[in-house]
């Protein structure tokens, strides 16, 4: 009988089962609830919270150095 390594969830602390064939970087769901998860450490089994690349930015401006006021009065 092969044992399907685990770990806990950071978000809800439940234990997910990940693929014996994984490797650090996979990705993972927590079937509870349904974080994406990172496989961060294999020795002993580690998962973080995936990140949304885009969600982590700044907004893009276009008007950062414009003003809403005649500032050639001031």
């Amino acid at each position: 009988i092969i044992k399907m390594p685990t770990a806990n969830c950071p978000e809800c602390s439940e234990e997910v089962f990940v693929d014996a064939e994984s490797e650090q970087g996979d990705r993972v769901t927590c079937d509870e609830c349904g974080s994406s998860l990172e496989i961060v450490g294999l020795d002993p089994m580690e998962l973080d919270v995936m990140t949304d690349p885009e969600h982590d930015q700044a907004p893009e401006r276009d008007d950062f150095d414009t003003y809403d006021y005649d500032d050639r009065h001031y």
